[in-house]
């Protein structure tokens, strides 16, 4: 759906090894297992949050 050269950041609440493929310069998501908690709780541990998800594109796009 992007064109070449647009950057990627895909969010995955699961394993992060698929969306490589499509060229993303980053993945945030859970690539690790074991954990049982209130999903917020989850999410929070594992740095599934807007917060993250923030730091991780602005670092993508260099600002």
């Amino acid at each position: 759906v992007l064109p070449a050269g647009v950057p990627r950041v895909a969010v995955e609440a699961g394993v992060t090894d698929g969306w490589w493929k499509y060229g993303c310069a980053a993945v945030v998501g859970i690539d690790s297992y074991g954990e049982s908690a209130p999903a917020p709780e989850l999410f929070k541990h594992f740095k599934l949050t807007a917060e993250n998800l923030s730091d991780t594109v602005r670092k993508v796009l260099g600002r």
